[in-house]
C-alpha cells in the first residue's frame, strides 16, 4: 500500500505540472478565511455566521491558481455555499468530476483535488465526509452545481466540475436553475454594475431532511445572493424552491438571510445595503421581472412549444424507465470491473506479499547460514591457539610437578647428610661450654661449702654467748 500511495502521489504530481490539471486545498484553522480565496467576497470578508464543526473552507484551484471559494458541510456531504465573480463565460466543456482528498484524510499528501479512480485504496476513509460518483449513480438525482460552468470561462468552468461544488438536483429542477441563474446573472446583473470585477456572487443551498442513499442531502432550497460593490452599488437575492422547478423568487440580502441559519451575514456590511442606489436596485429588480414575466408569456403564447414540450415529457416518462434500466446496468457493469479489478489486485497483491516473502526468509537465512560459518571459520585459529596455549601450560605444569617432588625426595638425604657432618663439630665446639659448666658448678660448689661451715660457726658463738650472758653474773665494769 506504501508503494502504492507513493507512486499515485508521484503521479499525481507530475500531472500538476500540465495544464488542465485541476487543485483545490482545504483552508486549515490558522488560517484566515478562504486564504487566497478571500478576494471572492466583497472587503475580502468570508459570510460570519456558518461556524458548525463540520463547516469546511475550500480554496477551488485550477493551474495553481483561486478560481472560487466553496464551504463544505461534511455532515450532509453537500456545498452550503460557493462564492464566486462572472468571467466570460466559454461553450461547455467535457465533465471531468473530481474529488478533494483532505476532507476525508487531511493527514495525506494530496493537496490536489483529483479523480476518484486515481486515489482509491489510497486515501484513508474516502468517501466518509465527501459525496462520490456513485452516491450518485442510479439515484435519479443529478450532481447540480452551485457555481454554473456556463458563467464562467474556460479554466473556470473545468475548476466547477467537482463533486465539493454539487448537490444532488432532479433533472428538471438542476436544468432550470441553471437556465434561470445564467439569464439573470448575464442579463440582470452584469449589465447594471458598472465595474463588472465587483460583482460577487454567492451561490447556495439549504440542506432539507432527504438524503440520496442515506448518505448525500437533497437541498430544500436554492439561493443566489449578488453584490455590486461598486459607487452605484446594489445587493439581491433570488430563492427557488425544489419542490417548483419554475418558481424563483427575488427578495433582499437581508431576507434572505433570515431564511438561513441564525446570524448568518453574507455580506461585509451587508453589501452597503443602508447606502444603495434605489435606481439601480429597481433596475436590476425591473429586468428580473422581465427575465422571469418573458418565461411565463413565452410559454403561454408558444402553443406549438408547450406541446413539444408536452411530447417531450411524455416520451422522457415512457424513455425513464428504459434510461434508469441502462444507468442500471451500466452501474452494475462498472462496479462489476472494479470488483475484478480490485480482486485481481488483491490477488496479486497476496501471491506478491508471499513471494516477496518467501525471498525475504530466504535472504534472512542464507545470511544468518553465512554469518554461522563465518564465525566458526573464524573461530577455528582463535581455538587452536587457545589449545595450544592449554597444551604448553600443561606441560609447563608437569615440569612444575617434577621438580617440586624431585626436590622433596632430595632434601631427606641431604638434611640428614647435613646434620650428620655438622655433629662433630658441634660435639666440639661444646666441650669448653661443658667445662666451664663444670667449673663452675665445682666452685660453686666449694663456695657453698665454706658460707655454710662460717654460718655454722657463727651459729654456734652466738649460743654460747647468749647462755654465757644467761647464767653467769654480771660484775662491774672494770671485771
Amino acid at each position: 500500500r506504501e508503494w502504492t500511495m507513493k507512486t499515485s502521489i508521484a503521479f499525481l504530481l507530475c500531472l500538476s505540472f500540465f495544464p488542465g490539471f485541476s487543485q483545490g486545498r482545504v483552508v486549515g484553522e490558522d488560517e484566515t478565511g478562504f486564504a487566497e480565496c478571500n478576494v471572492f467576497f466583497p472587503g475580502q470578508v468570508p459570510p460570519e455566521g456558518f461556524t458548525e464543526p463540520f463547516h469546511v473552507k475550500i480554496c477551488q484551484q485550477y493551474n495553481r491558481e483561486p478560481r472560487f471559494a466553496t464551504l463544505y458541510s461534511t455532515k450532509d456531504k453537500i456545498p452550503l455555499y460557493s462564492a464566486f465573480k462572472y468571467t466570460k463565460p466559454a461553450q461547455t466543456g467535457e465533465e471531468s468530476w473530481l474529488v478533494e482528498p483532505q476532507i476525508d484524510d487531511p493527514e495525506n499528501d494530496l493537496r490536489e483535488m483529483v479523480h476518484e479512480a486515481d486515489i482509491v485504496g489510497t486515501v484513508a476513509n474516502l468517501g466518509a465526509n465527501q459525496a462520490l460518483t456513485s452516491d450518485y449513480v442510479g439515484s435519479g438525482y443529478e450532481r447540480g452545481l452551485l457555481n454554473p460552468s456556463l458563467l464562467n470561462e474556460e479554466d473556470f468552468q473545468m475548476a466547477t466540475y467537482t463533486l465539493t461544488n454539487a448537490v444532488p438536483l432532479s433533472p428538471s429542477v438542476s436544468k432550470s436553475w441553471h437556465r434561470d441563474i445564467g439569464r439573470v446573472v448575464e442579463q440582470a446583473l452584469v449589465p447594471h454594475c458598472s465595474k463588472k470585477d465587483h460583482l460577487y456572487l454567492l451561490a447556495g443551498a439549504i440542506p432539507s431532511n432527504v438524503q440520496v442513499k442515506g448518505k448525500v442531502t437533497v437541498p430544500e432550497t436554492l439561493w443566489l445572493a449578488a453584490c455590486c460593490d461598486a459607487p452605484e452599488g446594489w445587493s439581491l437575492g433570488l430563492v427557488k424552491k425544489m419542490n417548483d422547478e419554475n418558481s424563483l423568487e427575488d427578495l433582499t440580502v437581508g431576507e434572505l438571510e433570515k431564511q438561513l441559519l441564525a446570524g448568518i451575514h453574507l455580506f461585509k456590511g451587508s453589501c452597503g445595503e443602508d447606502n444603495q442606489s434605489q435606481e439601480k436596485t429597481e433596475a436590476v429588480l425591473q429586468a428580473v421581472s422581465q427575465i422571469r414575466s418573458g418565461e411565463q408569456v413565452g410559454t403561454s403564447d408558444n402553443q406549438e412549444a408547450k406541446d413539444s414540450g408536452l411530447v417531450r415529457k411524455v416520451a422522457g416518462i415512457i424513455a425513464t424507465p428504459f434510461i434508469k434500466l441502462l444507468e442500471l446496468l451500466i452501474y452494475v457493469f462498472v462496479e462489476l470491473v472494479k470488483f475484478v479489478f480490485y480482486f485481481l489486485w488483491l490477488v496479486i497483491k497476496r501471491v506478491g506479499g508471499t513471494v516477496l516473502d518467501g525471498v525475504y526468509s530466504l535472504w534472512n537465512g542464507v545470511v544468518s547460514y553465512l554469518k554461522a560459518i563465518s564465525m566458526v571459520l573464524i573461530s577455528i585459529p582463535y581455538d587452536v591457539g587457545r589449545v595450544i596455549v592449554n597444551i604448553f601450560l600443561g606441560f609447563l605444569e608437569i615440569v612444575q610437578d617434577v621438580a617440586s617432588l624431585t626436590y622433596r625426595i632430595l632434601r631427606i638425604p641431604v638434611g640428614f647428610v647435613l646434620h650428620l657432618a655438622a655433629f662433630p663439630y658441634h660435639s666440639i665446639c661444646a666441650i669448653p661450654s661443658v667445662l666451664k659448666d663444670l667449673a663452675t658448678g665445682i666452685g660453686g660448689t666449694f663456695s657453698l661449702v665454706i658460707d655454710a661451715t662460717a654460718a655454722l660457726l657463727h651459729g654456734f658463738y652466738y649460743l654460747a654467748g647468749h647462755v654465757v650472758k644467761r647464767f653467769v653474773p654480771k660484775g662491774s665494769s672494770d671485771d
